[in-house]
């Protein structure tokens, strides 16, 4: 409210609101935004869950008077049901029962469920197709198919887009007696349970919502599927609908069967699911050992939470991707809520301490690496600890609640939350909604459901403390032999060949394990239908003809090698590039807290091998083109020096620093708005040159983050940073003396935490380090002459090592995977070093310049609420002197 009311979402590293079309455009990504106070709306019931009641009130006012629902924009259909129409209708829940408690919203009158019923008009036109499925967007204004929508051309939206709209849907129907909603809702979920691939009773990620044809084939639990699962189990819980849970017990049955790899989760292919179809995991899986305790399947609940949990131990959060090996694939963490969930579910299951520490250490990453002055903010790189300017709505609305929940006694409560069930967004819908308004007749529709074994689902919908007698010896028990799976093992899951045939034959080859000059394993290759083509040029070529191999099963083996050794070869080229590095402010009143993505050099001070890196005060040189002798170098010496990228090459620049007497130097992009939000980092090139002379450390910033240090300096003068490999624990900073750090705002404190852990005997787990590794990063030379315009790289297009006779060139044939690609000979699965996170290039809709200087509010009040803490720091400081 005090830095981006009435915005959608919070800047927290600007102190300042998202608009939509104000910002650099994020792609999908704003899609979620629609001018409608989303944080706001999507945080209602929080407030309530914390006992802010007067607060929550205060909102539902500002909601009512302020919210416009009519705007002209293109939104996510899937986006705004959840956060928003669930957020209304989650509000709408709890008004109703403070309402009835005779204390609090005497004068709610159902404001909240008429807005969220004109949503719902406004949601309805994206359902105009002949399969029943909607849209993946709609424009508020003016629908779908209306000549100025702007939308309506898309013909594929994900499962999860068209699976997760029951709950909202049916609510809204049940709340006004208006039967249309749940109607169209359930519809939705016809034609995709008809669509199931029925010999695997699985489903795919992407759908053509006019043709019902599976656009991408893989299956699994994550990202595209996630919350349609969710749903069908959770429709049955709310609406009493036995089909809902008969389909959610089939598909819960082929997951089972073909994706859960205990304690991994693997995407298959639906048509053929004993093939995996990655070798990578993605974060949102983090929900389903929450569903899992809900569904009443504990220990595999169990064993995939704490393969998670270690991830997390690893790396302070979870990545957004990791691989079957445990590193990091794609490396960025929007603060997103799914462990948090399922850490909740599983300690309302068993009562286990273990899992308060759980969240005692998610509490304290939050306050050490993610907040800001500001609020809190997103992971760019979970290897470095760098920044991005963005909180979504979803922190407030789920993470706050479910770490509320996790330490809140009953007493703690205003109400019974055991009434409500949790929407995906963590919203609250009451259970009593199953016998009110049964507009939709409960006939089961579908047939041909899976014959199952029952004994598997005796415990659906369990009463916890029958199930689960409060008994922490048995979830330690589970989790023991998982204890170290991250850091001591690197395992390799079972074949499917090796379960089906039991202890018969050996496992066919790995990509990770082959080598081109060993006979054996060309007669394996052979076997599978693989076969070596060497090349003029030295390199050897694989290539493979289904048709070739001695079996069905042995070309499956085939396909899934070439696969592997594609995704090997990719990595070890991207690990040959150097990670990004980080520019860390740790002077007043930051002490750290602003973390910026910053580039690397081929040139100077090589920060990976010197840990302590590099810490000074910033000045800015003159010229500030760094092209030319420095005219100011009594202002440069021993600081690090600011310069603006253009008309001369970096490693020029870096001399005329150095000579001034720089100890560093951060050069600034000069291109306006660019951003490593919305462009892709690269490292700065030498001059072609001999850069041995070159001693102190060069680091890049877009323009965005570079222009957050010279605001900084305008409005503070004195501005020390650090610049290291990735950021440093503040504890290091500033010699062990640490700057405190701030709880989550609730009432709850730590001390009632520790109190609790305390009483329930458990032991603190302590987070281990993340570790560094490399991201894809393309080298790009300044510009050698003015004027003169230079563009980065595409990484893809980047050369690799000079190819020697173990590179190789892989081709599939008379398969699935298409094209060729060539790489070097990759190396063991188990080495140092990550994978690098997916770079996306958007489009800019209008550049968007950071300065404070344009705030509604002084930085003297951002601050006011940690100022005491800061002159007590200040003092220490003096002490120390």
């Amino acid at each position: 409210q005090e830095h981006a009311y009435p915005a959608d979402e919070l800047m927290p590293l600007t102190c300042r609101g998202r608009v939509r079309g104000q910002e650099p455009s994020r792609g999908d990504v704003d899609d979620a935004l629609g001018k409608f106070s989303l944080t706001l709306i999507d945080t209602l019931d929080t407030l309530v869950v914390l006992n802010k009641t007067k607060e929550f009130e205060e909102a539902v006012k500002k909601v009512i008077k302020d919210v416009n629902l009519d705007n002209d924009i293109v939104v996510s259909v899937f986006e705004t049901n959840i956060r928003v129409l669930g957020g209304l209708l989650g509000g709408h829940s709890v008004a109703i029962m403070l309402k009835e408690k005779g204390e609090y919203m005497q004068w709610y009158n159902g404001e909240l469920l008429q807005m969220a019923k004109e949503l719902g008009y406004k949601l309805l036109p994206a359902f105009n197709t002949t399969s029943g499925l909607p849209y993946p967007r709609v424009n508020l204004k003016f629908g779908v198919r209306h000549p100025e929508a702007r939308t309506g051309t898309e013909t594929d939206t994900c499962t999860a887009c068209a699976g997760t709209l029951i709950l909202e849907f049916a609510a809204l129907s049940r709340f006004t007696g208006t039967s249309i909603f749940e109607e169209y809702a359930r519809k939705a979920l016809d034609f995709i349970w008809e669509k199931r691939q029925r010999s695997s009773n699985l489903v795919g990620v992407t759908i053509n919502i006019h043709t019902g044809d599976w656009v991408r084939k893989d299956s699994g639990v994550g990202a595209g599927i996630d919350s349609y699962y969710e749903y069908l189990l959770k429709a049955y819980v709310l609406l009493g609908d036995d089909s809902f849970l008969e389909r959610f017990n089939t598909h819960y049955d082929a997951i089972m069967r073909y994706i859960s790899q205990p304690p991994l989760l693997l995407d298959v292919h639906i048509h053929k699911p004993m093939l995996n179809a990655r070798t990578w995991m993605d974060s949102l899986l983090a929900f389903f050992p929450g569903l899992q305790v809900l569904k009443g399947d504990i220990r595999p609940a169990i064993e995939t939470h704490e393969m998670l949990y270690q991830v997390i131990k690893k790396h302070n959060f979870l990545p957004e991707a990791f691989t079957t090996d445990f590193r990091v694939h794609w490396a960025q963490h929007p603060l997103r809520p799914e462990f948090a969930e399922s850490t909740y579910f599983l300690y309302k299951a068993t009562g286990d301490p273990y899992y308060l520490e759980v969240g005692k250490t998610l509490i304290e990453n939050l306050n050490k690496y993610a907040r800001v002055p500001c609020g809190f903010a997103a992971m760019k790189d979970v290897r470095t600890g760098s920044h991005e300017d963005r909180m979504d709505s979803f922190f407030l609305a789920e993470m706050f609640k479910y770490l509320y929940l996790l330490f809140a006694d009953k007493e703690d409560m205003i109400f019974d939350i055991e009434d409500y069930i949790f929407t995906t967004e963590a919203h609250l819908l009451p259970l009593w909604l199953s016998t009110t308004n049964q507009t939709v007749s409960k006939k089961n529709t579908t047939t041909e459901y899976t014959e199952l074994d029952d004994s598997n689902f005796d415990w659906t919908c369990p009463n916890t403390q029958i199930l689960f007698p409060n008994d922490p010896m048995f979830a330690q028990s589970i989790r023991e032999p998982l204890k170290n799976v991250v850091d001591k093992s690197c395992p390799r899951g079972i074949s499917r060949a090796e379960e089906s045939l039991g202890s018969g034959p050996k496992p066919p080859l790995r990509a990770r394990d082959f080598m081109a000059s060993n006979p054996e394993h060309l007669e394996i290759l052979k076997k599978m239908g693989v076969s070596l083509i060497h090349l003029k040029d030295g390199r050897v070529q694989l290539v493979q003809h289904a048709v070739q191999a001695a079996s069905s099963l042995d070309a499956e083996d085939g396909l899934r090698f070439m696969q592997e050794m594609i995704e090997l070869s990719s990595q070890q080229q991207k690990e040959q590039q150097l990670p990004p590095r980080a520019v860390q402010i740790v002077s007043h009143p930051f002490f750290g807290r602003v973390v910026l993505t910053a580039g690397p050099a081929q040139f100077g001070m090589d920060l990976s091998k010197h840990k302590a890196g590099t810490r000074g005060f910033v000045a800015t040189i003159k010229p500030y083109n760094g092209c030319s002798e420095i005219t100011n170098p009594e202002a440069v010496k021993e600081k690090i020096a600011l310069m603006q990228r253009g008309q001369c090459m970096f490693a020029e620049k870096a001399r005329n620093i150095q000579k001034a007497g720089a100890i560093g130097g951060i050069v600034i992009d000069d291109n306006e708005g660019s951003s490593s939000d919305t462009a892709p980092l690269f490292q700065m090139a030498g001059d072609g040159k001999n850069t041995d002379d070159i001693t102190i450390p060069m680091l890049f910033l877009f323009n965005k983050e570079g222009n957050i240090i010279l605001d900084a300096i305008r409005e503070y003068e004195a501005v020390e940073v650090l610049l290291s490999d990735k950021a440093k624990d503040r504890a290091t900073i500033f010699k062990g003396k640490m700057i405190p750090n701030y709880i989550i705002d609730s009432n709850l404190e730590m001390e009632s935490m520790d109190q609790k852990l305390s009483e329930n005997d458990s032991h603190k787990q302590n987070s281990e380090e993340a570790t560094s590794a490399s991201q894809d990063v393309g080298a790009v030379s300044e510009e050698p002459e003015e004027g003169e315009s230079s563009d980065v790289t595409d990484p893809e297009s980047l050369s690799p090592a000079d190819a020697d006779s173990d590179s190789i060139s892989i081709s599939n044939q008379d398969s699935s995977v298409p094209g060729t690609n060539e790489a070097s000979a990759p190396e063991p699965a188990c080495m140092q070093g990550d994978h690098q996170p997916q770079e996306q290039k958007t489009e800019t809709e209008s550049n968007s310049k950071v300065n404070w200087d344009n705030k509604v509010q002084p930085m003297e009040s951002i601050l006011a609420d940690w100022n005491e803490d800061i002159e007590a720091f200040e003092m220490m400081e003096k002490d120390e002197l």
